[in-house]
């Protein structure tokens, strides 16, 4: 377990500010043990939840050419058969994954492909396990065409604490299933589009793993 490179500066500016803040309340309260103790242990307690939001697990995808891996660590909240109106424009399934911010918040490829579609759309941050956070909130939109011909949609979703959606793919490159997508800061949802046709491998309120469960297969 190691941590994210998405978290390095963050986790730094933050030692900065509570340090000096840490230091002032010892100086001022140097007589008065109870306060700086419990301001240190209040201080400790911050940094830790930060910094496990930023962990990064050692992880090897079994790739498959017919396999849908998870995209994220979480919960399963919805699969369901709807339109996706921004480049199929058809009826496709919608598999999504909730990340509550106690979960690993990095984003993975669930098939190998090139990627023919990015783009990031700003939003609002209402709760992400909510249907109406696909398409009002900041999320990032990514196509990945597979060798078959077929595509998927990934759709990674800020949340009411996420606040920002990380990509690290571009339109054009090739990357391998299981290869990092991108980070959402503090959790939030990711939802997949499928082909109709897709056996799906997961039921509601399941808990997934990233890179590890496989959503579904293609036909």
């Amino acid at each position: 377990m190691t941590i994210h490179k998405t978290g390095h500066r963050f986790l730094i500016v933050i030692f900065l500010i509570l340090l000096p803040i840490n230091i002032s309340i010892y100086l001022s309260f140097k007589n008065k043990h109870l306060v700086y103790q419990l301001f240190f242990v209040t201080s400790f307690i911050i940094y830790f939840i930060i910094f496990i939001f930023f962990r990064k697990p050692k992880r090897i995808a079994t790739i498959d050419e017919k396999n849908i891996l998870s995209p994220a660590d979480g919960e399963i909240v919805a699969i369901e058969e709807t339109t996706e109106n921004e480049f199929f424009k058809q009826k496709m399934l919608k598999v999504s994954v909730f990340m509550s911010i106690w979960n690993i918040h990095i984003n993975w490829l669930p098939v190998s492909g090139t990627i023919v579609y990015k783009k990031h759309h700003d939003g609002k941050h209402i709760a992400a396990f909510l249907p109406k956070s696909s398409t009002d909130n900041e999320n990032m939109t990514t196509v990945i065409k597979i060798k078959d011909g077929k595509a998927i949609l990934v759709r990674q979703i800020a949340g009411a604490v996420a606040r920002r959606v990380v990509a690290f793919v571009n339109k054009d490159e090739s990357h391998k299933q299981g290869s990092e997508l991108g980070f959402i800061k503090f959790g939030s949802r990711v939802d997949l589009f499928l082909p109709i046709d897709t056996k799906i491998n997961v039921k509601l309120k399941q808990k997934v793993k990233g890179t590890q469960t496989i959503i579904g297969v293609l036909t």
